[in-house]
């Protein structure tokens, strides 16, 4: 599903990522662990196409069969949004809008028609258990709540892979617990990938694998 070969990336002087090889499958719960500064974001941001390695003569990034070496910005923008979620630690929604709405703007973005997406982000929201939260906006909910309906947002296109950057960072231990369960849930129910950051050492422990990072090197 993943394959990244010598991804490396600098800001300036600052050496963040130097070298990174990696393989990831189709299916796979992979967390990426270690210290602040380590690289773990960058990685996540260049692995989601959020950000551009410094692309050097090696250095290949194939995602779902595809190489997004070469694609344009418009390109990449379209890729990334047919093939990858994301959920962070704040959930960034945006608060005049309900959740029904903010899970449907990543599929209006895709031109999927209103009641298509409108009906899928319904499907998806009740198996989250927020069917009674749906017309509710994000300063009326829970945090657990705000991060379920991030993660529908996250799903509403049936992305590949899902990438998540400290998801339960900000959620009390109960929520964090139910979220951690859910990833898992999700993977099951629709054979996606997740790349999980985080800090969390129960979430860490209950991945497929974990990637330790130190100084912008997996160990």
């Amino acid at each position: 599903m993943i394959s990244a070969i010598h991804i490396y990336k600098s800001y300036k002087d600052l050496d963040v990522l130097k070298g990174v090889d990696l393989e990831i499958k189709s299916g796979e719960v992979i967390s990426i662990v270690g210290a602040s500064g380590a690289g773990k974001t960058t990685l996540l941001q260049i692995l989601g196409t959020l950000d551009k390695p410094d692309y050097k003569r090696d250095t290949e990034l194939i995602i779902n069969g595809q190489s997004v070496k070469n694609l344009k910005d418009k390109a990449l923008a379209s890729f990334r949004n047919t093939n990858i979620g994301f959920i962070f630690q704040f959930h960034q929604l945006l608060p005049e809008f309900t959740a029904l709405e903010n899970v449907c703007i990543p599929a209006f973005i895709n031109n999927t028609p209103k009641a298509e997406a409108e009906a899928r982000a319904k499907e998806l929201l009740s198996y989250l258990g927020l069917q009674d939260r749906v017309s509710h906006k994000p300063n009326s909910l829970s945090g657990g709540e705000q991060q379920r309906v991030a993660v529908a947002r996250a799903l509403i296109n049936n992305p590949k892979i899902i990438f998540a950057d400290e998801p339960s960072g900000n959620l009390d231990s109960e929520s964090a617990e139910q979220l951690h369960q859910l990833f898992f849930d999700l993977r099951e129910k629709f054979n996606q990938t997740f790349v999980i950051v985080t800090h969390n050492k129960e979430l860490a422990d209950m991945a497929d694998r974990t990637l330790t990072m130190v100084d912008g090197k997996i160990v």
